[in-house]
């Protein structure tokens, strides 16, 4: 039985709501002046092609790793859990944040409260973060990397308390005989991002990866399609990063596009087919762009 699941990252949702002058104090108000000045390079039209074509291929299961929003104003979140309710039933579609979700201290409750139907855990747990859902097989592990930080940085970081309980959660799935994927923002290997933006921790992450084990690791972020590895107890453990749901200036690696994943069992182990869908190059056309084993 093969059990498809679409991924795709960093919408960018807009147009921005008016903020506040308040609202613009310390770091939104450099991202606000970003913003203005990238807002053309997410086209929400783009965006609905995307989210179309993907409910088109009616995948199982639908990982959304994070920047929805902006500069995490108030105003933003609301507009982040309707564009959310688009992909589908909050039971088959699993979300985890990026640092514009969770841009400044501010931010953090609203976090927590808007995305609870598409982070909760099969099993009732106080502690958001891992969270663990099974389905078909597949254990879908979603972490968040989004975390405050200084104007200008967009790095990411785990801390050790969820590195713990992503451990023991790598740990039990892996005894259980599922196919692990793990869902972060920020990609998660040393060389993943430039200065300033990686995840800060990724060598703990790296070492976690190299005692237990996972079977696929996928993130966002960049704003580009890439592939890397990260040493796992039985080979490399694949590390896929998508471009943005909603770019359309650049190459193709970084027009808008969005992942298919087809996995099935395959002797002891599992047969990972991707599939890349985007924009075409002369117009907005989703096509499939490419295709890649794992």
């Amino acid at each position: 039985m093969t059990f498809r699941l679409a991924h795709l990252s960093d919408a960018h949702i807009g147009p921005l709501p008016r903020p506040r002058a308040h609202e613009l104090l310390g770091k939104r108000l450099t991202g606000y002046l970003n913003w203005r000045r990238r807002s053309r390079i997410h086209n929400m039209e783009v965006l609905a092609h995307i989210v179309a074509d993907m409910r088109a291929q009616a995948p199982d299961h639908v990982a959304m790793t994070g920047d929805i929003l902006n500069i995490g104003l108030p105003a933003e979140f609301p507009l982040a859990s309707a564009w959310l309710e688009t992909l589908g039933d909050a039971h088959d579609v699993s979300f985890v944040p990026g640092n514009h979700d969770a841009y400044v201290r501010s931010s953090l409750a609203h976090l927590e409260t808007t995305f609870t139907p598409w982070t909760r855990a099969d099993v009732h747990d106080p502690q958001t973060y891992p969270y663990l859902r099974v389905r078909g097989g597949v254990a879908l592990i979603g972490v968040c990397s989004g975390v405050p930080t200084a104007p200008l940085l967009a790095s990411g970081k785990l801390g050790p308390a969820q590195r713990d309980r992503l451990e023991i959660a790598l740990a039990e799935t892996g005894a259980r005989g599922l196919m692990r994927v793990v869902m972060i923002h920020h990609p998660p290997n040393r060389k993943g991002a430039t200065p300033g933006r990686g995840l800060s921790d990724a060598g703990r992450f790296e070492a976690l990866i190299a005692a237990h084990g996972a079977e696929l690791i996928i993130h966002g972020h960049n704003h580009r399609h890439s592939i890397a590895h990260i040493a796992g107890p039985k080979g490399p453990v694949p590390v896929v990063g998508v471009a943005s749901a909603s770019a359309v200036p650049g190459t193709q690696r970084h027009r808008a596009a969005w992942h298919m994943y087809e996995i099935a069992r395959e002797g002891a182990g599992w047969r990972i087919e991707g599939r890349i869908r985007g924009m075409r190059e002369d117009d907005e056309t989703i096509v499939e762009l490419g295709r890649f084993s794992l």
